[in-house]
């Protein structure tokens, strides 16, 4: 009955968290310190320690999925914690860079911030392909939220069977939001604006 309760307390802080993340993101996302006045570097150089993390979260995604198969709890719960916190130190990078730096444009090769008719030539149809991965990811990162939430923690309740259940949903989303932030990096990087 314990495990429940913990579960039915936790619903509301799951549900809440699943709401501000995205909202504040999508806010902070717009903010440009320098538009409120305030004199500040842009971070130009949080992308690639930010896919760094997500590529990290990615491999302790997988190493926590062996971990658990081959029986080791306690390595699986580090595991799990550690891609946790890289998610989340993620998200704190990814608002601080955009709240400091203009956004690049794909296939913006005179960096302009202006996808002009001969760049989209140039870049033809890797351009749906690059819109394809980043709306996916976006729409999946925003989905993870109250999955990684519910799946903590039913594991916290010591709810395993749930937690499995649950887990196995979760993990596959998860590790594609992950590779998915690496990619979209990659693809982006040579059009980031210094």
């Amino acid at each position: 009955m314990e495990n429940v309760s913990l579960e039915k307390k936790m619903n509301k802080f799951i549900i809440a968290v699943s709401i501000i993340i995205p909202v504040a993101v999508a806010i902070l996302f717009g903010v440009k310190l320098k538009d409120l006045g305030y004199n500040v570097a842009p971070l130009s150089f949080l992308p690639p320690i930010y896919a760094t993390t997500n590529g990290i979260t990615a491999v302790l995604l997988i190493a926590a999925v062996i971990a658990i198969k081959n029986g080791k709890r306690k390595l699986h719960e580090r595991l799990m914690t550690g891609a946790i916190a890289l998610s989340v130190a993620f998200l704190v990078m990814y608002v601080a860079y955009h709240m400091t730096s203009v956004s690049a444009v794909f296939g913006d090769a005179n960096h302009n911030l202006i996808l002009e008719d001969s760049e989209k030539l140039n870049i033809g149809s890797m351009r749906i392909f690059y819109l394809v991965i980043l709306i996916t990811h976006i729409i999946l990162s925003i989905a993870i939220i109250p999955m990684v939430l519910i799946t903590y923690v039913r594991a916290l309740a010591q709810n395993f069977d749930k937690h499995k259940k649950i887990a196995k949903i979760t993990f596959p989303i998860w590790l594609y939001v992950a590779v998915t932030g690496v990619v979209v990096y990659l693809m982006i990087s040579p059009y980031y604006v210094y």
